[in-house]
């Protein structure tokens, strides 16, 4: 077994169980080969079905470092929500890292044209079907996942836990949305507030790096894909039972932190399969 997959298989167990993990698993990735090399890994350990990816952005120095403005993780079809009018139950790996973000969540009409290593805004508007507000869950068995750097943030699946699809955004082509105020509430305090003409080239310019991201790792984005599209107000840690609220002009959404569900692990599965 290779060094990534090894890093792949203890975040996808640890994971699997809802247990946190004291230390990484292994020798930190140093480049971003590396580092999509263990979450290509984890992707294919998981199982499932990818329907969307995350996108965070790379803060400097790391930025200029890396020669990347934003890293990009998968979100998978068990992890998304709905949301309704009462708050949703949100997981998050206690002991690990949690945190959540308000976020703009594009979903993706059709696929850019085969082989697309470079794509404009403009183009990118005529691959989204549609814009909804919602939030991002980032939730790792690390707790030191954003401390140590990009590198190990993509390393388990960018840091994603959990998608939160609210409202859908009027007339989202006119681009007017992203002058919209966002603002999140923990337990009732404002913890941030910012509009999307803060974020690099805003919620479009994201699915570009994905696209770019995507195409150089032999992947593409799909009709019916989300895409997370990064943090209006920043990363909000929190803890298990806070309760969570997005304020996206006059559209809302809400849920409470909770532990996530522990499933059976890779072991409990084999065995399984070789008694049952």
């Amino acid at each position: 077994m290779s060094g990534e997959e090894a890093i792949a298989r203890a975040f996808v167990e640890a994971r699997r169980v809802g247990a946190a993990l004291p230390t990484y698993p292994g020798a930190r990735p140093t480049s971003l080969t590396t580092a999509y090399g263990v979450q290509d890994h984890a992707i294919s350990l998981r199982g499932g079905a990818v329907a969307g990816w995350k996108v965070g952005r790379v803060p400097a120095p790391h930025s200029d470092t890396l020669g990347v403005p934003r890293l990009a993780g998968p979100i998978f079809a068990d992890q998304i929500q709905n949301a309704g009018d009462d708050p949703v139950a949100l997981p998050v790996i206690a002991g690990g890292f949690a945190a959540v973000e308000a976020e703009y969540l594009l979903r993706i009409g059709r696929s850019p044209r085969p082989g697309t290593q470079r794509i404009s805004l403009e183009e990118v508007v005529e691959l989204v079907d549609a814009v909804h507000v919602g939030f991002e869950i980032a939730s790792s068995p690390y707790a030191g996942i954003n401390a140590d750097g990009p590198l190990v943030t993509i390393s388990d699946f960018g840091n994603h836990n959990a998608l939160l699809i609210g409202a859908p955004v009027a007339d989202w082509s006119s681009r007017a949305f992203e002058d919209w105020q966002v603002a999140t509430f923990v337990d009732g305090t404002c913890v941030g507030e910012a509009s999307a003409r803060t974020m690099l080239d805003g919620p479009f310019g994201a699915v570009a790096f994905l696209v770019e991201s995507l195409a150089a790792r032999g992947r593409t984005l799909e009709p019916g894909q989300w895409v997370s599209s990064g943090a209006v107000t920043g990363v909000h840690q929190v803890a298990v039972g806070a309760r969570v609220e997005a304020r996206f002009g006059t559209l809302r959404v809400s849920g409470t932190i909770e532990a996530a569900a522990r499933q059976e692990s890779m072991s409990e599965t084999k065995h399984g399969e070789r008694t049952g």
